[in-house]
């Protein structure tokens, strides 16, 4: 094995690379990278004496192991010529003349002697690049994304337009590695020499892209997602539902940007970490909240709690309440009957919709003596403003004062 040293120039490039090689990812690779070398193993296993093999040529019969989670490609010249998507070790074979090796059975005149003149006319250097990558198959995670202004949508539970601020992170999967590779990883992560591909380095430009048009999709993503009667159409499951927005964040980067179809990409997960709605929307949500809280027998004592605290407010309130007390009592008995019965106007749930009882005409018309009638209206409309009665409550109790 010593007798490869001994040779130098084209001639000894040549027996040095009939030596076979071993290739295997280098090391550090982070989770968040996508497309890494593969590189020689051979001198960090006893072969140190090899260092006359032509760098960016794969020797024909060298091995090549590819780890579970991830493919592999060979590149020759710039083109892909060859894919790997099992994890194994495999044997490269090439008919290029830059990989023959007579120690792989290649011939030694038919390989060796044409190699070398090769090698002559490129000034001792092969004709042809041969070089292989990594790409890594499993989940690649951490990819943030971030709002600073905010996005809208419409939102069909609310029936209206919703405005937000939102970040948080997203998982994203390479389901089909050679449109990846051809279509969308620059040419110079693809080169000799070629750093790592990176999704989290802020330096690298594709990755920059990406998140722009993540961001470019969040609107259409909380639209699909809200406007799915199969989720439900609430917008407070999307924090928890992290596959589901995904697949909605998934279709509108399809949508817009064709990440699968053109790219090879594909979102799988996303981790809502915060949204901020504006002040229309919060509003909005607390009114929500409440109409959800009035739903059913929940409601109806909610409302008699409210109008006791309404009558209890009033009495605190001296005249304004006496007058209240003293309007009649049909009038306040009608409101605690409207709010006991379900029955009542949806609307206007102070109201009571039952048939009344007949009652003397004369004696509904008729006023106390010595009441000014002008003096009652001026401390009912009092009550009105305070929102102790409703504007139906006023109309009804001016109308008997007045005797109209």
């Amino acid at each position: 094995m010593g007798f490869i040293k001994a040779f130098s120039g084209a001639l000894g490039g040549t027996f040095a690379d009939s030596w076979k090689d071993f290739y295997a990812p280098g090391d550090n690779i982070s989770a968040t990278t996508a497309v890494f070398r593969a590189v020689p193993k051979g001198q960090n296993m006893g072969r140190g004496s090899n260092t006359k093999g032509s760098e960016n040529i794969i020797t024909n019969g060298s091995k090549i192991v590819v780890p579970e989670g991830t493919g592999l490609i060979t590149i020759q010249d710039g083109a892909i010529t060859g894919f790997i998507a099992e994890a194994g070790g495999f044997i490269f074979s090439s008919d290029d003349p830059n990989s023959q090796s007579f120690f792989a059975g290649d011939g030694i005149l038919a390989s060796t002697v044409k190699e070398s003149w090769e090698r002559f006319k490129f000034g001792g250097q092969p004709g042809s690049e041969q070089l292989a990558f990594y790409i890594n198959l499993k989940e690649i995670p951490n990819n943030r994304f971030g709002t600073q202004s905010e996005i809208y949508y419409d939102d069909s539970f609310l029936n209206t337009q919703v405005g937000l601020i939102t970040r948080g992170t997203y998982s994203l999967k390479i389901v089909d590695p050679i449109l990846f590779a051809k279509n969308f990883v620059p040419a110079k992560f693809l080169v000799a020499d070629a750093p790592n591909f990176d999704f989290s380095d802020m330096d690298n430009d594709a990755g920059a892209q990406l998140f722009n048009e993540v961001v470019g999709s969040l609107s259409a993503a909380f639209s699909n997602y809200t406007n799915d009667p199969e989720r439900g159409n609430r917008i407070s499951k999307i924090q928890g539902d992290q596959i589901g927005f995904a697949a909605s964040l998934s279709k509108a980067v399809e949508d817009a940007y064709q990440w699968k179809s053109d790219r090879g990409l594909e979102i799988v997960k996303v981790a809502i970490q915060a949204i901020e709605y504006d002040e229309d929307t919060k509003k909005l949500l607390s009114d929500v909240k409440k109409a959800d809280a009035l739903s059913g027998n929940r409601g109806n004592s909610f409302l008699q709690q409210s109008v006791a605290r309404g009558l209890e407010k009033a009495g605190e309130n001296g005249g304004a309440g006496m007058a209240f007390m003293g309007m009649g009592m049909n009038a306040s008995g009608n409101i605690m009957q409207g709010v006991a019965q379900p029955q009542g106007n949806a609307t206007n749930p102070f109201i009571n919709t039952a048939s009344p009882q007949p009652q003397n005409t004369q004696q509904q018309n008729a006023q106390p003596q010595g009441e000014d009638p002008y003096q009652k209206l001026t401390e009912m409309k009092k009550l009105l403003d305070s929102g102790v009665i409703t504007q139906e409550d006023f109309d009804a109790a001016k109308k008997n004062l007045l005797g109209l």
